[in-house]
């Protein structure tokens, strides 16, 4: 297959006209579209004014392959001009997509492979990092490929550089396509890509099963390259060895028997020194709920896909949360089961960060103390005998922890190294030294006291206000895109996303964005379900049809969000209105 559509070089052009001064738009192109008259018309636009390059949209039929322009770019220093690559029979067997697991894995290949071969060109794709994750940018059809790709059209100032547009979409697109057919791969590492990510689903839907919130598996890699790179340490690294106390074993599809760390439901303690790998296990944890590329070190470290992680969030507003089993009795007589703020606390962000998470169906908490608000999390005697109770608005989350577990099914994976009163409640604590993992369950429960516990009331339920959520701009535009990983632009509002960590991934802001837009125009939010029933709702539409139906009238790249990442945005809205509490 290789070589078929060869290169283009060496072809004559014609004069590309170009006088300066603007010009309308031009209509597309029409008459036969194929790859010899698409090669012919760049090399004619040569030279030519840059506007004339939209005259390129629309389908281009390579006979394999369709090339499709969806964008062309005004000019050199606009966001790069969008195509898409449509292969209909790239040679991939039924088995490689007819399961959806498989077909979201070999997606992730393919496409990590397309960056490869596109390396030095002017074509990019979106691959993402170390997650395994479903993006608009590559899709497996039944045999074929969809990709979405970013190209800068090539110009000289502000005239069209028509050879080298020649070369990069007659040239490198069908040396792409060629490349990526399965014939020209190396289909054996396509397979074990697929039976990594496979294994790794069937590790973590087992969890529930084994009444375990997460797995951690004996050699795994945890440490990272740097705080700046998630690729694994490339040296030093302690590899995890489980504690036999907590040693499970599991049979999976294709590497066979595993062992590791069983984390149990219930509330789990890790402890230990500073710098000795507590943070890097929770931080791996959270991580758990995505697949990961073979060689990350954290393929089979697991956890529930329910996990969300905690932290306090100085400043986020709340809109209607009932966040009542925190906050009881202020002294300006709010109603803390209908609770709004244009500016929380570190206390009643943490507060509605539960709340939320447990509104929406998470039953596994995540809590590093580092991130958390200290008067949430504990007061110890003396500061109770000097306030009391009757002054104090906030219920700690020590007095909570049980009540979420015994009533509410939800556990508690928390990291704590700086109080002991944790004992009092935790089933299990797992004491981190020089990262080796000790299970120390027994000597805490020596230094525990009794003490009761507070009640949690399940959150009530809200309905929100669709006319709220609108990404229209005051010129009637829909406007969605990110800055880096710490703002969702949504219409005219600006989202602060910078504490919300289990995003891995920009194009998963992106594509929260593109669900906040779906929940409202495919009707899943209508002012009638509750959150967690449009969240539902979405959810199946997805699973028919695929990422995709996010973003049908979007140009350019994002990535599948969970529906926990997806509420959080929705629920740092400041437009946010929510109409009724149920």
């Amino acid at each position: 297959m290789a070589g078929r559509y060869g290169g283009g070089q060496g072809r004559r052009h014609g004069g590309g006209g170009g006088r300066g001064g603007r010009r309308p738009e031009p209509e597309p192109i029409r008459g036969v579209r194929d790859d010899a008259r698409l090669s012919s018309e760049l090399l004619a636009m040569d030279g030519g004014s840059y506007g004339r390059y939209k005259s390129l949209k629309g389908d281009w039929d390579f006979g394999d392959f369709t090339l499709t322009v969806q964008h062309a770019q005004s000019d050199p220093f606009a966001p790069p001009s969008r195509v898409r690559v449509l292969v209909r029979d790239a040679g991939i067997p039924e088995s490689a997509w007819a399961d959806p697991v498989r077909r979201r894995a070999t997606a992730d290949y393919l496409g990590r492979r397309a960056r490869r071969l596109l390396k030095g060109s002017l074509l990019k794709i979106d691959t993402g990092g170390q997650e395994v994750i479903e993006r608009s940018s590559c899709q497996v059809t039944e045999g074929g490929i969809d990709l979405r790709i970013g190209v800068d059209l090539p110009g000289r100032g502000r005239r069209i550089d028509g050879r080298a547009a020649e070369r990069e979409l007659c040239g490198t697109v069908p040396d792409l396509v060629d490349g990526l057919d399965w014939e020209e791969i190396d289909s054996a590492e396509a397979v074990a890509f697929a039976d990594s990510v496979a294994d790794t689903v069937a590790l973590r839907s087992g969890l529930e099963g084994r009444g375990l919130v997460a797995f951690v598996a004996d050699g795994a890699v945890l440490p990272r390259r740097s705080g700046v790179s998630d690729q694994p340490m490339a040296g030093g690294a302690v590899p995890f060895d489980s504690p036999a106390s907590l040693r499970v074993s599991v049979d999976l599809p294709h590497r066979g028997t595993v062992t590791g760390m069983g984390v149990p439901e219930g509330i789990t303690l890790i402890v230990g020194g500073g710098f000795h790998g507590k943070s890097t296990l929770l931080h791996a944890l959270e991580r758990g709920v995505y697949d990961h590329i073979p060689g990350d070190g954290r393929e089979l470290v697991v956890t529930r896909t329910d996990a969300v992680k905690i932290r306090a969030e100085e400043g986020r507003r709340v809109e209607r949360t009932d966040v009542s089993p925190f906050v009881r009795g202020l002294p300006t007589g709010a109603d803390t089961g209908d609770f709004r703020t244009e500016n929380a606390s570190g206390s009643t962000s943490q507060a509605a960060n539960i709340c939320e998470a447990v509104e929406i169906g998470s039953r596994t908490l995540l809590v590093d103390e580092d991130s958390t608000a200290t008067n949430l999390m504990i007061r110890d005697e003396r500061m109770q005998a000097l306030v009391h109770g009757d002054r104090e608005p906030l219920v700690p989350f020590i007095d909570l922890v049980r009540p979420l577990r015994r009533d509410h099914g939800v556990s508690t994976v928390l990291v704590m190294g700086g109080s002991g009163d944790y004992f009092d409640v935790a089933d299990h604590v797992v004491m981190l030294d020089a990262y080796h993992p000790h299970d120390v369950t027994d000597r805490a429960r020596k230094l525990a006291r009794e003490r009761s516990d507070a009640d949690f009331a399940r959150p009530r339920p809200r309905v929100v206000d669709p006319a709220s959520v609108d990404d229209t701009t005051a010129r009637g535009r829909g406007r969605i895109k990110r800055r880096d990983m710490d703002v969702l632009v949504f219409g005219e509002h600006d989202v602060d996303v910078r504490s919300v960590e289990q995003f891995v991934d920009p194009g998963q802001i992106t594509g929260a964005g593109l669900a906040l837009r779906a929940l409202v125009r495919g009707g899943h939010l209508d002012g009638t379900r509750t959150l967690s029933e449009a969240l539902d709702s979405l959810e199946r539409r997805l699973a028919e049809d695929g990422v995709t139906v996010l973003g049908t009238e979007f140009g350019g790249d994002y990535a599948l969000p969970r529906r926990y990442e997806i509420a959080a945005v929705l629920n740092r809205l400041r437009a946010l209105r929510v109409a009724e509490l149920r």
